[in-house]
């Protein structure tokens, strides 16, 4: 799976768990930029994230992520 493809997916993600519209996710795309993404929001979506791509996330791995390229790259070595 390509980086794009999984970036798409990922928006798709935030989209409902975050209920918007369209986020547009880039690599640099943080918590910052987007006012639903709270702490509470952040369990939900590394969950959905988790049970979309197949995949189980490390707490130390979570804790390391500063924005959202970095979570597809974890993404990217897992599948």
């Amino acid at each position: 799976m390509e980086r794009n493809e999984i970036l798409s997916q990922l928006s798709e993600i935030f989209n409902d768990v975050l209920d918007l519209e369209d986020i547009g996710l880039t690599d640099s795309t943080s918590a910052d930029d987007i006012e639903e993404w709270d702490s509470l929001s952040h369990i939900q979506l590394i969950v959905a994230t988790e049970k979309h791509f197949g995949v189980k996330f490390t707490s130390l791995e979570i804790m390391k992520w500063n924005n959202v390229g970095e979570m597809v790259d974890s993404i990217m070595k897992k599948i």
